[in-house]
């Protein structure tokens, strides 16, 4: 038996479905996916198997133009991850076509796209009509030289398939890079914190999703095959704290039981969650926070 392996990067604008992709190819929720742009902020890996091929996705922080020092740090990590990758996958939303964002990064692209395998996925193909999604196939193909293009839906699974497919084709010959069972290179702790994180992003919606960041303090073990998790939630301001916890607790008592539910339905076994909120005035520009979230602080330096 000739085994693959090798690591594919997801790369494209925020919100391009990336970590649907990501989950759907995997088959389980190892990235957090929301309606809000930026919400990947650590190069999470997943992996899928595809006959003797095993595929490491490196699922990037969405790439757009940076503002401040998490930002900066987004966008390193994004294309740190294209650059260390076997073959790199450029998403692009259908019914948004070639923004100016798709374009920076195709400019990018002349750089990091050099000797190295590049797809094209037109994602959610859905909403658009078949000669709006050839004019854009020809137009971003003219654009580069794409190996292949894939018109998916990530989220109804459409395509999914024929690209697993050939990106199993592509990995180079080699040894498995983690044991057949595992889907995630994310410590535990790590992933429980992005549930917790989704919840709140879902539930606050505007108000502070940027400004606040999720940790597993601490993680037990108990006899009864249960997991005790306290998470502290780190908000920048004073303010902050209140709309975290809501009217008489509701918003934090309800982030809690949906991020205690993901995450028994993920473990298969009983999970009780504690969540405090605290307050970290500069908790965006502490290296340790980036080091947590997968990043390099030094990235984000202006």
């Amino acid at each position: 038996m000739t085994t693959r392996a090798g690591f594919v990067a997801l790369i494209g604008e925020p919100n391009a479905g990336k970590s649907t992709l990501l989950n759907t190819m995997v088959g389980a929720k190892v990235s957090i996916v929301t309606h809000k742009v930026q919400t990947t902020r650590a190069r999470i890996r997943g992996v899928a198997m595809e006959g003797d091929s095993q595929i490491v996705f490196v699922d990037t922080p969405g790439l757009f133009q940076p503002r401040r020092r998490l930002d900066r740090a987004m966008v390193a990590a994004a294309w740190g991850g294209a650059a260390d990758a076997d073959v790199v996958v450029l998403m692009v939303e259908a019914h948004r076509g070639v923004t100016a964002g798709v374009e920076r990064i195709l400019e990018g692209m002349a750089e990091i796209g050099q000797g190295r395998t590049v797809a094209l996925a037109i994602n959610k193909i859905d909403r658009v009509e078949a000669p709006v999604l050839l004019g854009l196939t020809k137009d971003l193909n003219e654009r580069f030289d794409f190996a292949e293009t894939f018109m998916i839906s990530a989220e109804k699974g459409h395509g999914v398939d024929a690209l697993r497919q050939w990106l199993a084709k592509q990995v180079p010959e080699g040894p498995w890079l983690y044991p057949e069972d595992q889907i995630a290179d994310l410590p535990m702790r790590m992933i429980a914190a992005e549930m917790t994180r989704e919840k709140l992003t879902l539930r606050l919606h505007q108000e502070l999703p940027y400004q606040l960041t999720v940790e597993t303090e601490a993680w037990e073990e108990r006899k009864d095959g249960s997991a005790k998790v306290d998470q502290i939630i780190y908000v920048s301001r004073d303010g902050h704290k209140g709309i975290v916890l809501g009217h008489r607790g509701e918003t934090i008592k309800a982030v809690s039981k949906a991020a205690r539910e993901e995450l028994t339905e993920f473990l298969g076994r009983k999970v009780h969650l504690f969540l405090q909120v605290k307050v970290r005035e500069k908790w965006l520009d502490e290296a340790e926070r980036y080091d947590q979230m997968g990043l390099d602080f030094k990235d984000g330096n202006a």
